[in-house]
């Protein structure tokens, strides 16, 4: 697509569309993509079969929110079923034929069996559309240099991102974090990027060690962006304030990879959740966690996720669910871009509950962030057994900072105990720990593990 550098936009004729048009829109690509999936997968046959439904049922999105969702369990058992049939794991739930499908996309597997993404050419155009969009939006145009430091794999965020840098026009230096932190800062002033894609864990450690790390205060390294992913922190006020500060560098929250389902924030000061920019090839609904029955999606309302893809060739996956809590925001933003909002509150199988109330750990990160300087932001939360039933009382290891004193730290241990108390609901016990003496553990993807288990000699 060739683009005026000056549009806000990057497809202006979809992303500009009104509410009922969009609807419309997504309709009538939904009946083709039902009827597509059921003719082409023995899965989905078997699926709308069991439902006692057929794919021309499907004449309105009540019908469709009677069709039951699909888990990832149920995904991996596919999965296996195929290899056991089949001899590929796919076969039963992908719908295009084997010689269309270029590209494997996967999850990072660290609960189980990893759940395959299969995409065909077609499919893979709408993930770089989908990037490109995001991208776009946030400010770069072609001869920006991205650097890339997240998981250069199979995984969703990890090849598909590099690649979809590219498709737009940008230069992309696909680092990763895979060699290690000397090697992305090696590259960061050797290549001279404009724009980091990170956790945000490793935008602020980078901003703590830059000088002994590169020379230089870390607004001194010519980032102009920083673009958050992978764990929570990007929709973390303090947190920004800290990326942007140290940086001197717009900050955005920003999901999707290998697939359909992707959004951005605006990039300003307050967070207000991300802009949803693929409504014509996702399908957004939310449902009660507990009931599975359909959320009105009306301004505020919070629920778990349910997305399907829909002009997607290769494995569309129809009402799927992750166990991602969100909470939607339909009212205009005031950045003046268009489309329904949302916040990721947490994952389902991530929520914790102390004697009744239900917290996620990225709400208590966000509680100890607004202690910043006094605390570093590390911390770790530690259960007897997995949750997501906690024995009360909470309890938290969280590092205070360089600059506390021994006697202050009582008052700064009450002042975050009040704090979630009186805000989360919450009463823990916290252990205050000097700066760098808790072990950041992180996942295969970068995202660092902020719940550990403990034996407790109960």
């Amino acid at each position: 697509m060739v683009q005026n550098v000056e549009r806000k936009l990057w497809n202006e004729k979809i992303e500009t569309l009104s509410r009922d048009a969009m609807r419309a829109l997504q309709l009538k690509k939904l009946r083709k993509q039902v009827v597509y999936n059921c003719e082409h997968s023995p899965f989905y046959r078997k699926k709308f079969d069991d439902a006692g439904a057929a794919p021309e049922d499907i004449k309105s999105f009540e019908d469709f929110a009677r069709i039951p969702v699909m888990t990832k369990d149920e995904h991996r058992r596919t999965q296996e079923e195929s290899l056991e049939r089949c001899g590929n794991p796919y076969a039963l739930l992908a719908c295009a034929p084997k010689e269309k499908i270029i590209r494997i996309n996967s999850t990072s597997g660290t609960t189980g069996m990893p759940t395959l993404y299969t995409l065909t050419r077609h499919d893979v155009d709408v993930v770089n559309e989908m990037h490109a969009r995001k991208y776009w939006r946030a400010g770069l145009r072609p001869g920006h240099v991205v650097l890339q430091a997240l998981s250069l794999s199979m995984f969703t965020g990890g090849l598909p991102l590099s690649d979809g840098i590219q498709a737009m026009g940008l230069c992309c230096v696909p680092v990763g974090i895979e060699g290690g932190t000397k090697r992305i800062v090696d590259f960061l002033l050797l290549t001279r990027p404009q724009v980091l894609i990170a956790t945000p864990s490793f935008g602020e450690y980078l901003i703590e060690k830059s000088v002994s790390l590169t020379g230089k205060e870390a607004k001194d390294l010519g980032l102009r962006w920083f673009f958050c992913a992978a764990e929570p922190g990007g929709g973390i006020n303090a947190v920004r304030k800290r990326l942007a500060e140290g940086f001197q560098a717009r900050v955005y929250d920003h999901t999707g990879g290998g697939h359909a389902f992707h959004g951005i924030c605006c990039g300003d000061e307050e967070y207000r959740g991300m802009h949803f920019i693929s409504p014509d090839h996702c399908i957004l609904e939310l449902i009660d966690p507990e009931t599975k029955k359909p959320v009105d999606m009306v301004d505020g309302a919070v629920g778990e996720m349910v997305f399907t893809f829909i002009d997607w060739e290769g494995g569309p996956f129809l009402r799927y669910v992750l166990g991602d809590i969100l909470q939607i925001f339909t009212k205009p933003c005031v950045c003046g871009f268009p489309g329904i909002r949302f916040n990721i509150l947490g994952r389902g199988d991530d929520m914790l509950i102390v004697k009744g109330v239900n917290i996620y750990p990225s709400a208590i990160k966000e509680a100890v962030a607004r202690f910043h300087p006094r605390t570093t932001g590390v911390l770790k939360i530690l259960l007897g057994k997995p949750g997501p039933l906690v024995k009360p009382p909470l309890k938290l290891q969280v590092e205070y900072g360089s600059g506390v004193r021994p006697e202050e730290s009582a008052g700064l241990k009450e002042e975050i105990r009040k704090h979630m108390k009186d805000n989360l609901r919450v009463n823990p016990e916290i252990e205050l720990l000097p700066p760098g003496s808790i072990k950041v553990e992180t996942g295969q993807t970068g995202k660092v593990k902020l719940v550990e288990v403990v034996k407790t000699g109960e």
